[in-house]
């Protein structure tokens, strides 16, 4: 019996970063929400991780389209979350709209995670 985890290859990792990063920054945002957390000190935390979160998003979907074989359709999942993380930044942190505009790329994120991680079409 075989144990070894089996490693993702090709474009699974980066859309993995994607995921991480934004379930990280979910995490912290709700954290400070509840008053769990004070990041008073080190709110650039909080920005530090949505910037991960894009270009990681960004770099996914360019690295998906280049890779061999292509993988469009992990990257054409995760597109429409560009939607929401963009007009999040423009968003008052404050109020109700920043967490539900945030979470609305939640789908998309997870759904383009597991694509990536399935055998790749090869037609």
């Amino acid at each position: 019996m075989n144990l070894r985890l089996r490693r993702p290859r090709g474009t699974a990792p980066i859309f993995g970063a994607v995921a991480v990063s934004y379930a990280l920054n979910c995490g912290l945002g709700a954290a400070v929400s509840a008053k769990l957390v004070d990041t008073s000190g080190y709110r650039w935390l909080h920005h530090l991780l949505y910037i991960v979160t894009c270009t990681s998003a960004a770099a996914a979907v360019v690295a998906a389209c280049c890779a061999r074989p292509r993988r469009v359709d992990a990257a054409l999942i995760l597109a429409p979350a560009a939607v929401p993380l963009a007009a999040v930044a423009f968003l008052g942190a404050r109020g109700p709209r920043h967490p539900i505009v945030a979470l609305a790329a939640a789908p998309f994120i997870a759904a383009s995670l597991l694509r990536s991680r399935q055998p790749a079409d090869r037609s």
